[in-house]
Order: structure tokens, then C-alpha cells, then sequence
């Protein structure tokens, strides 16, 4: 077949299929013109029939909608239908009355910057494939390691997934410095020896790989340990105060049992706003400690790191500075669409264990001839362009904007737990200093009229009502849900037994007003009343 047969052949394979058209090259932003305006005008109209932060609607019932939408879409008519499918039956963060979660609205900018992205679908994994973008996640990340107090000159990070990955990046890292430097081995080519394998080099290198880390700490702290081939027993919890702010005296006498025992501390997690109420560690004393028993130290900053772009909150995040690495979120308290996370190093020589060389990607002789590459930064391959949308942000914002929105929400959140506090029939869980939240976030319940809630009597009437206050204040979130009425967090207290069960409010859009915060407590109240009455 000659050359021309076989194109026209490619043609013909084309023509009769819908929606081929690419969105690169010359003709790509006139070909997604028209879908840019039908995706925007389903958006609308999702939101329209939806009326609220959530579908009104149950689990199975919301199920068979999609399904049958699903099934029914065809062709051209597709992208709109499942475009306003996808509207309707999404939990809306913008909406005032959704605050569950650290589940951000993204700034209109930042997702317009996003589109470019994936209009152009730059591979951060080579220079050739991102040309532009590898410069620009280079500078923007030299920007986040100096807004954590970090030299730019000597810092090094890559664009991230989110918290979890980055907690997984550190404490990987955590564990061939230190576990490496235990037992004078690559552990990264070796693995982890086994437990009394390495008599003969050294006191430590035999012993167990510990990591310290908070009760209240996030679960992918164990998670990574488990992958890293350390086990989830290799945790430490270490107790909280009342605040689940992690105790110091607690974590020396850990670090000190470690040490009586023959186990090596690998890592410190000191965390910097806790997904229930943004408590904040002792970022500085956690550094001492981590220095005086040879231990790396991992802030996870994925929640407070947005209190940095603050004036008024960032001196809650002293000593982050003294890390030695950090884990940022921006589709939290930065307004980003999912996912832009950061990870930072303050030393780049402490991240050799991760450097790669693949010949197809980043040949050595390329980089001397000066084509960068950032493969040996990241645990992916293919990696999107998203530092793109917070370089954008940054630069349309700057500091001092994105500050101003983590001040609103921060505002909120203390005008809301007021409100709570002020409210006969909700009980606030204690907050640090004047009953204010740390950051944008705070628990409460609901008190059945039965309760009397902290001054109930003790004995099995005070268990009854404890396990009566956990059902309602359970059932009255689902109710809202099913309802279509609000979007509330659901968490219990560390400890044992009846009465933990917590509802969370965590206000992220900045431009909800106090009357709807508490019109959202008034439908908690109301929700609880008629769980009561059911």
C-alpha cells in the first residue's frame, strides 16, 4: 500500500467517529471553545437541579440515577449529560452549608489555569515533554521552600498528590539517612535488615526502626511505614492534650523507652493542623528532640502550611523551619484544584536515595548539556503540570491575598465555635487559649434533651446517654445528607467508650458569612431534634 493509500485509509478509520478532535497544536483551543461552553453551561445546570451542597437523595437512590444516566449517554450528547450528572450528585465546597472536610472550593483562576494544563498535558518526568513547566515547578518550589524558612539555594521538593504521598516521600527518606547511616548500608538497594542482623556494625544496626508520631496524627503515617517495610507496629503514638496537640514530655519519655529498649528512632512526625481540629505540635521542641537522638524530622504541614501565607497565623508554625522535610497542601488552605501537593527537603543531599536514571528519559549526557530533569525528585513517572495553577495563584493573589482568605476562614471558624459555644443545645469540644479555633476548623455535638451532656450523672445512666448521644449526633449528620440539607464532618475523640462521637465544621471558602454558619447550626439542631423525635 503507498504512502498516500495509507493515509487516506487513517482518514476514512476517523471520519465516521465523534469527538476526535484534539485540544493541542494550532487548532486545539478552537476546538474546545464550543466544549468549554457546554461543559459550563451543565455545570450550571447540575448545580440548578442539585439546589444545595448535596443531591437530596440516598446512597442507592443516587447510585440508580448515575447508572441509568451512564448507561443512556451516547455521542455528542455525553460530555453535557454526565457534565450535569456530575454537577447535580457532587458535594459543592463552595456551598456554605458543605464543611466537612478539608475538601477546599478552588479558586476560579486556579482551575482556568488547570484547563491549560491538561489542554497541552505536559509530563513532568522529562525535559522534553515539559520544557516550559520544568522551569516553572523549579521556581515556584524554590518560592514555597523560602516561604517555609528553608534556603532556597540548598532546599530541593517536588510537586506531590497530597499529604500522603509527601508523608511517604519523608519518611522514606527518614529511613535510609537514618536506618543507612545505622547500619553503613544503601538500604535503598538493600532493604531493611532484619531485626539483630547487623551485629558487628554497630550498637544500632541491629535494632528496631522506630517512628514517633502523635495519636492524633494522620493515618498515612502508618500507611507508609507499612510500605517502606518498617510495619505499622513500627508507629509510636505518642499522647495528645486536650487540644490533640502532641506532649512533649510524652514524646522525650518515648524517645528515652526507644532508646532502653535497643530500637533506633528513624523519624519524628510532628504534625502541623490535625485533620479534626488543626492542632499544631511543638514544632521547635519536636526539632531538639529529633537533633539530640539522631532522628529525622517530618513536619506534615498539609493543613497548617496554608497559615504561612498568613501574618497573623504563621508564627503558629515556628520551628518548621528546623525540619527536615516538609509536607504542604495547597487544595486545602490554597484554593487549588486537586492535587497540589508539595514536598520540600531543607537539605538536597538528603535526597540521593531517590535519584534515577532511566536512558530514555533523562541520559546523562542530556543533563550536562543542560536539559534538566526532575525524575529523580518524584516517585512517579508521569506526573502532571501542577504546579502550573498555584504559580498562577501566586502570582494573581500574591502572598498577601491568599493570606487574606486564610484570615476570613480562620474568622469564620472562631464566629462559628461561638456560636456554638453560646448555643443551649450544642456543646463545643475545648479549643486553645479564649475557646478559639487553631485554624479553620473545630468540633462540637449535638446534646439530646435526655443527656444533660457534661453534666450528666455518672454510673450506667451517664453510659446510656453517652450511647445515645453518639447515635443521634451519627444519625442527624446522615439525615442532612440524605436530605440534601448540609455537608458535616463526623469524627470521635481519642480513647475508649461511649461519647466521642464529635461533628466538625472546616471552613474553607472565604466567603461564606457568620448568618450562614450559623443558619448551617441551626440545621444541625434541627436534625438532632427530629433524630430525637423519630
Amino acid at each position: 500500500m503507498t504512502t498516500e493509500a495509507l493515509g487516506a485509509a487513517v482518514e476514512e478509520l476517523l471520519r465516521p467517529v465523534t469527538g476526535t478532535a484534539l485540544s493541542g497544536g494550532t487548532g486545539g483551543a478552537a476546538a474546545l471553545e464550543p466544549l468549554v461552553r457546554e461543559v459550563l453551561g451543565a455545570l450550571a445546570d447540575g448545580a440548578a437541579r442539585r439546589g444545595g451542597p448535596v443531591a437530596a437523595a440516598s446512597p442507592a437512590d443516587l447510585a440508580g440515577g448515575v447508572a441509568d444516566t451512564f448507561g443512556a449517554a451516547r455521542g455528542t450528547e455525553a460530555l453535557g449529560r454526565l457534565t450535569e450528572l456530575l454537577a447535580h450528585g457532587s458535594a459543592d465546597p463552595a456551598d456554605p452549608a458543605c464543611a466537612a472536610h478539608l475538601h477546599c472550593p478552588p479558586l476560579a483562576v486556579a482551575v482556568a489555569a488547570d484547563l491549560a494544563v491538561s489542554a497541552l498535558n505536559p509530563s513532568q518526568d522529562s525535559w522534553d515533554q515539559a520544557p516550559a513547566a520544568t522551569v516553572l515547578e523549579t521556581l515556584l518550589l524554590e518560592e514555597m521552600a523560602g516561604l517555609v524558612g528553608y534556603d532556597p539555594a540548598e532546599a530541593a521538593g517536588v510537586l506531590t498528590s497530597g499529604g500522603t504521598e509527601s508523608n511517604l516521600m519523608g519518611l522514606m527518606l527518614a529511613r535510609d539517612r537514618v536506618l543507612g547511616a545505622a547500619t553503613g548500608r544503601q538500604i535503598e538497594l538493600t532493604g531493611v535488615p532484619r531485626a539483630g542482623a547487623g551485629v558487628g556494625l554497630g550498637s544500632a544496626a541491629g535494632a528496631r526502626p522506630r517512628i514517633l508520631a502523635s495519636a492524633a496524627a494522620h493515618f498515612s503515617v502508618q500507611r507508609a511505614a507499612a510500605l517502606l517495610g518498617l510495619g505499622e507496629d513500627a508507629v509510636i503514638p505518642v499522647a495528645v492534650d486536650s487540644q490533640l496537640r502532641m506532649r512533649t514530655g510524652a514524646l522525650t519519655a518515648a524517645l528515652e523507652r526507644c532508646v532502653e529498649r535497643g530500637q533506633l528512632p528513624v523519624a519524628i512526625v510532628a504534625t502541623a493542623g490535625t485533620t479534626d481540629t488543626g492542632a499544631i505540635d511543638p514544632l521547635r521542641e519536636c526539632a531538639e528532640l529529633a537533633a539530640r537522638y539522631g532522628a529525622w524530622l517530618h513536619v506534615d504541614a498539609a493543613y497548617g502550611g496554608g497559615a504561612l501565607l498568613s501574618d497573623r497565623l504563621a508564627p503558629l508554625l515556628d520551628g518548621i523551619e528546623l525540619a527536615d522535610s516538609v509536607s504542604l497542601d495547597w487544595h486545602k488552605l490554597g484554593w487549588q484544584p486537586a492535587a497540589a501537593g508539595i514536598f520540600l527537603v531543607r537539605k538536597s543531599e538528603t535526597y540521593a536515595s531517590l535519584a534515577r536514571r532511566a536512558v530514555y528519559l533523562n541520559p546523562a549526557d542530556d543533563e550536562e548539556a543542560g536539559y534538566p530533569s526532575l525524575l529523580g525528585l518524584s516517585l512517579r513517572t508521569t506526573r502532571r503540570a501542577d504546579a502550573f495553577k498555584i504559580a498562577v495563584t501566586l502570582r494573581t493573589l500574591g502572598r498577601e491575598g491568599l493570606g487574606r482568605l486564610v484570615d476570613a476562614c480562620h474568622e469564620l471558624a472562631v464566629a462559628g465555635a461561638r456560636a456554638v459555644a453560646a448555643h443551649p443545645r450544642l456543646e463545643l469540644h475545648g479549643q486553645a487559649g479564649a475557646g478559639e479555633p487553631v485554624l479553620t476548623a473545630f468540633l462540637f455535638r449535638y446534646v439530646p434533651a435526655a443527656s444533660g451532656g457534661a453534666a450528666a450523672s455518672g454510673g450506667a445512666s451517664a453510659d446510656a446517654d453517652a450511647v445515645r448521644a453518639d447515635e443521634v449526633n451519627a444519625a442527624l449528620r446522615r439525615r442532612l445528607l440524605r436530605e440534601g440539607g448540609a455537608v458535616v464532618g463526623r469524627t470521635e475523640l481519642p480513647g475508649e467508650g461511649p461519647g466521642r462521637v464529635r461533628l466538625k465544621l472546616t471552613l474553607l471558602n472565604p466567603h461564606t458569612t457568620v448568618r450562614e454558619v450559623e443558619r448551617l447550626l441551626d440545621a444541625v439542631v434541627a436534625a438532632g431534634a427530629a433524630e430525637e423525635g423519630a
